[in-house]
């Protein structure tokens, strides 16, 4: 429920504030004097996009903000999910600044605008001439349907369902897409994997089979190089070894006249058992290497193999050689085990088919109960409303699943006696479009916990006695929802439990659009001028009072 409403800077509007009756309130005023910006503004803060052409003054920001009694309305979950402070009353404020730049608050938490139009359907219900083209649109008639036959809970089930379905057949898509691929694919897939599979590879082999490679093409060289180094070393006049033997027997000897030569004794002795060392070492290498031509011609043939799958599948190491034997191996077993998984997919994909199933026709049986009594009930209404002879049925087809169901329904309308009802978008009028809308409205009131609801003068093309019975209807909503209806009609202007009047200023140098809450005379007045003009007669006086009764 709309509990006050204020707008700054806003078109015509320079401020303005208000605060609605719970029950019927009424919006009356000359054509053009702001009834429809009073819309726009609301409109604004229920989501729409804003324009900075609506700003009255373009060197300050446009201010619209409403507060909302929430309590009964069951939000709680959803400014959860959204992690919004859950406070009541709950404030809504729309801020556009002179750059263009607009800003949605909930209980001044900053929003997006999708956020705010999703709370905004919960909060309130602007019937306009957008409701009268809606109607013709068969999911919205659908979702009358729903409402109508409170199919909340089958519908639900019919959602999850569908969404189980859903996936369960993406993954046997996939799964078939790609076998189909992996079968295209699998004996060249085969041979390669068996290409790799007979080398053995091993990480690390190449960088091994590569250095074996250059020693046993240099071996004889290498074995020459170490005897020479040996000869140099061992030689029995020249070689290093006896010299340094002498070297090391002279320091000895030195170091018996002083201590001070023993940390070179030592200094000396650990080259001459390195050089030991060293020799050792060589002749240890000259006893490894052998000139072997059959195991050289091994390793070129091993290498050259490896060179060719590298170069072939565009690699460089072994390592990512092995990956790729790895890779081609899991699509081998993939190969193996597709028809059994394939299978398992398949029975998943037709028990989900099944639920689907049974709980679309769970839906639709509920939905085609309802088609007799929600046609009937509309009649009557619109019968009440002056339409004594229109005439409505459902077209109703069963079709594939979607996600709303496997119902395709089309409201079929006749205002005209003898007259086949047809697709409503392709015989009503306006007026008649009005009338109908607002039936479905009544009959909603009373099936779903509607917000606040405006009617933008639905009264449009009636008058007299079914004027009456609309405004009698409204009051009837009103004991259960708020109500707020902008009228040019004196009869249902004076059923409501509250009266506002919109009306231009023009004193100051710009014209401002005003509103203000009528007291019990001006009210009386403001009726008789709806009925007879500007300048009322005490006839006119009259008749508003009895009105007004």
């Amino acid at each position: 429920m709309l509990k006050n409403l204020s707008i700054s800077n806003y078109a015509l509007i320079e401020t303005l504030e208000m605060a609605p009756s719970s029950a019927l309130n009424m919006i009356t005023g000359e054509t053009g004097a702001g009834k429809s910006i009073m819309l726009g503004a609301l409109g604004l803060l229920l989501g729409n996009r804003a324009d900075t052409k609506a700003l009255f003054d373009d060197s300050k920001k446009c201010i619209i903000e409403g507060v909302f009694e929430i309590g009964n309305y069951g939000l709680e979950a959803f400014f959860e999910e959204e992690d919004l402070d859950f406070e009541i009353p709950c404030i809504i404020r729309r801020e556009i600044a002179p750059s263009g730049k607009s800003r949605a608050f909930v209980n001044d938490t900053p929003v997006r605008l999708d956020i705010l139009k999703t709370l905004g359907k919960e909060l309130m219900d602007i019937h306009s001439q957008h409701d009268n083209l809606l109607l013709g649109a068969g999911e919205y008639q659908l979702s009358l349907i729903d409402a109508f036959a409170q199919t909340k809970k089958e519908k639900a089930k019919y959602s999850d369902a569908y969404k189980s379905y859903k996936k369960a057949l993406k993954a046997f898509d996939r799964l078939s897409h790609e076998a189909a691929e992996l079968r295209k694919e699998a004996d060249f897939n085969q041979f390669q994997l068996e290409e790799l599979s007979t080398l053995q590879l091993q990480k690390g082999e190449q960088e091994e089979l590569e250095n074996e490679q250059e020693i046993l093409d240099n071996a004889e060289d290498i074995k020459s190089k170490i005897h020479e180094s040996l000869q140099l070393l061992n030689g029995e006049e020249l070689g290093a070894a006896n010299v340094l033997m002498q070297v090391n027997q002279v320091i000895q000897n030195l170091s018996r006249y002083s201590h001070r030569f023993d940390e070179l004794r030592e200094r000396f002795n650990s080259i001459c058992i390195e050089v030991d060392d060293i020799a050792a070492s060589l002749e240890d290498e000259d006893s490894k290497i052998e000139v072997d031509f059959d195991k050289l011609e091994e390793i070129r043939e091993r290498l050259s193999k490896i060179y060719q799958l590298q170069k072939k599948h565009g690699l460089q190491t072994v390592e990512e050689l092995i990956d790729l034997e790895k890779e081609l191996a899991d699509k081998a077993f993939q190969i193996d085990n597709l028809d059994e998984e394939l299978e398992g997919l398949q029975k998943a994909t037709e028990k989900a088919w099944n639920e689907l199933t049974i709980a679309a026709e769970k839906l639709s049986q509920k939905r085609q109960k309802s088609f007799h009594d929600f046609s009937g009930q509309i009649t009557s209404l619109l019968a009440q409303l002056g339409m004594e002879n229109a005439k409505l049925d459902i077209s109703h087809q069963i079709s594939e699943p979607t996600p709303s169901g496997i119902d395709h329904i089309e409201i079929l309308f006749s205002a005209n006696k003898g007259i086949k009802p047809q697709p409503i978008k392709q015989v009503a009028s306006g007026g008649e479009f009005s009338r109908l809308m607002f039936a479905i409205k009544y009959i909603m009131a009373d099936k779903v916990a509607l917000p606040t609801l405006i009617f933008d003068e639905i009264d449009t093309g009636i008058s007299g006695e079914v004027a009456l019975q609309m405004v009698l209807m409204m009051q009837q909503i009103a004991q259960e929802h708020q109500v707020i209806c902008i009228s040019h009609l004196p009869q249902v202007a004076a059923k409501g439990d509250k009266h506002y009047f919109v009306y231009k200023d023009n004193s100051a140098h710009k014209t401002i659009s005003k509103i203000k809450t009528l007291d019990d005379e001006e009210r009386v007045l403001e009726i008789a001028k709806m009925i007879a003009g500007a300048n009322p007669s005490e006839s006119a006086l009259k008749s508003a009072m009895d009105l007004l009764k």
